[in-house]
C-alpha cells in the first residue's frame, strides 16, 4: 500500500510492516519511473563517456544547467551509424530507470543519433514516407526520358562545378544540343523557392523556348547542403512538372527526395548529361556503317541490273522474224479457231435436231388425238355401261311387279274374294 494512502503514521514503530529495504525502495522507485516515462526523446551533449570490455556504452547527457546518466547495452548500441565522442551534441531514445545497486538514476538509451544531420536525417525519412504513401514514388507515374533531346533546361547554380560539367558532356557528346541554364541557389533558404520557380518557368515557357527536358541538380555536399532538395515544395513541383525532368544532386552515394520524385534519377550531374544525350562518335560509326552498307547495296544492284539486262539483250530477236514467228502462230491459231467453229456448229445442230424430235414428240395436235381417242373410248364404255345398268334395273323392276302382284288384295278380289264390314265397320265372318 503506497505511503500516501496510511491513515495511520507510516513512520510509528508500532507498524513495523511499513519499513522498507534499500533495495525494495529502488525497486519501487524503478517501477514507477519506467511505468511513467517508457520512452523519451531528449537532446544534449556527450561527457564522460566510457566503453569498458563488455561493449556498453555508458555517458553523461547534459546541457547548460543539468546533466543525466545514460546507459546504451551493446545490442542497441550496434545500430548506431556514428561514433559518438565526448563534446557531441546528440539526441537519444530512452525510458527512464534506476540501477538499483546504487540506486542512480539514468536513462536507458535504445537510440542514437547526431542533432544536427540527425534532425534533418529524421525529417528526411519522415518525408519520404509521406511522399511514398501518396504515390509520388511510383514508376506508373514517373515520364519516359529519352537518351536524345534537341533542347534541355539546366536548373542549378550558374557559378557551381555542377554546370561546368553539363556543359562540357554536352560539348563532347552531341554539341548540337542547345542548352539554356535557369540559375538558382542550390542552398540556403532561398534555395527551394528559386527551384520551384524555376521549373514552373521551364514548364510555361517550354513551346516558346521549345526546351524538352529538364536537368535540376547541383553538386555534393553535406545533408544540410543539400537540404533544399529534400523540401517538399520542390518534390511536388517536380511532380507536377509537364516536362521530365532528371535529378543529378551530390555524388553517387546522395541521395535527396528530389531523386524519388524524378522521372530520372542520375548519380552525378555529369551522368545525367551523359543519360540525355547521344554519343556523336557513336552517330559517326553508325553513318560510316549505313555509308558503307549503302555503297554495298548499290554495288549489288548494279550488278543485279547488269546481269538482267544482258540476259534481255539475248532474248531479243530481229522483228522480221518475230513477226514470222507471229504469222505461222496466227495461221495455226486460225485453224483451230474454225476447227473449233465447226465442231461447235455441229454439235449445236445436233442438240437442234434432238430439241426438234422432242418438241414434235410433245406437239399439242398429236396431243389431242390422243385425248380425242381416249375420249370416244370412255365414252362408249360409258354408253355400254349404262345400258347394261339399264337392262338389270328393269329385269329386277319385273320381278319386283310380279312379286308384288302375287301378294297384291286386288288380285284376290279379282278371284272373287272379298271383304265385308257392318256398320260398326267390323269385319263380317259369316252370314
Amino acid at each position: 500500500m503506497p505511503y500516501s494512502e496510511h491513515k495511520t503514521n507510516p513512520y510509528d514503530k508500532e507498524h513495523a510492516e511499513n519499513i522498507l529495504s534499500v533495495s525494495s525502495l529502488n525497486r519501487m522507485a524503478r517501477s514507477l519511473l519506467e511505468s511513467n516515462f517508457p520512452a523519451v526523446i531528449v537532446e544534449g551533449e556527450i561527457s564522460n563517456l566510457a566503453i569498458p570490455s563488455s561493449g556498453h556504452w555508458y555517458l553523461t547527457l547534459k546541457d547548460k544547467s543539468s546533466q543525466i546518466r545514460c546507459a546504451m547495452f551493446v545490442n542497441r548500441n550496434r545500430m548506431v551509424r556514428f561514433k559518438p565522442q565526448n563534446g557531441n551534441q546528440i539526441i537519444v531514445r530512452g525510458r527512464l530507470s534506476i540501477y538499483e545497486g546504487r540506486g542512480d538514476y539514468q536513462l536507458i538509451l535504445d537510440g542514437m543519433e547526431e542533432a544536427g544531420d540527425g534532425a534533418l536525417q529524421r525529417a528526411f525519412e519522415q518525408l519520404k514516407a509521406k511522399l511514398l504513401g501518396e504515390g509520388l514514388f511510383a514508376d506508373t507515374q514517373k515520364q519516359t526520358m529519352l537518351s536524345h533531346y534537341q533542347h534541355v533546361g539546366v536548373i542549378t547554380s550558374a557559378t557551381g562545378a555542377a554546370i561546368q560539367d553539363i556543359l562540357s558532356i554536352f560539348a563532347r557528346r552531341f554539341p548540337a544540343t542547345r542548352i539554356t541554364l535557369l540559375p538558382v541557389a542550390v542552398q540556403g533558404k532561398e534555395a527551394a523557392d528559386e527551384i520551384v520557380h524555376a521549373i514552373q518557368l521551364a514548364n510555361k515557357l517550354s513551346e516558346k523556348l521549345g526546351i524538352e527536358a529538364l536537368i535540376v541538380g547541383r553538386g555534393g555536399g553535406s545533408l544540410e547542403d543539400l537540404q533544399a532538395f529534400n523540401e517538399e515544395r520542390v518534390a511536388r513541383a517536380i511532380f507536377a512538372s509537364e516536362l521530365p525532368i532528371c535529378s543529378a544532386v551530390g555524388h553517387e552515394v546522395d541521395f535527396t527526395i528530389a531523386d524519388f520524385v524524378a522521372d530520372l534519377r542520375a548519380p552525378t550531374p555529369s551522368a545525367a548529361a551523359e543519360q540525355l544525350s547521344p554519343d556523336q562518335a557513336e552517330y559517326l560509326d553508325l553513318l560510316i556503317a549505313y555509308n558503307t552498307q549503302f555503297q554495298s547495296a548499290i554495288k549489288l544492284a548494279i550488278r543485279q541490273g547488269t546481269q538482267r539486262l544482258t540476259w534481255i539483250a539475248k532474248q531479243l530477236k530481229h522483228p522480221d522474224r518475230r513477226l514470222q514467228e507471229q504469222s505461222q502462230n496466227l495461221d495455226r491459231l486460225d485453224l483451230r479457231l474454225r476447227k473449233a467453229m465447226k465442231t461447235l456448229i455441229s454439235a449445236q445442230r445436233s442438240e437442234l435436231m434432238q430439241a426438234r424430235r422432242g418438241l414434235l414428240a410433245s406437239s399439242p395436235k398429236q396431243l389431242l388425238e390422243r385425248n380425242h381417242i381416249r375420249l370416244s373410248a370412255s365414252r362408249s364404255r360409258l354408253g355400254q355401261s349404262l345400258r347394261t345398268q339399264l337392262a338389270a334395273h328393269r329385269s329386277n323392276l319385273t320381278a319386283l311387279s310380279r312379286s308384288l302382284n302375287s301378294v297384291s288384295p286386288l288380285s284376290t278380289l279379282a278371284r272373287g274374294y272379298s271383304i265385308t264390314y257392318d256398320s260398326t265397320l267390323k269385319v263380317i265372318h259369316s252370314k
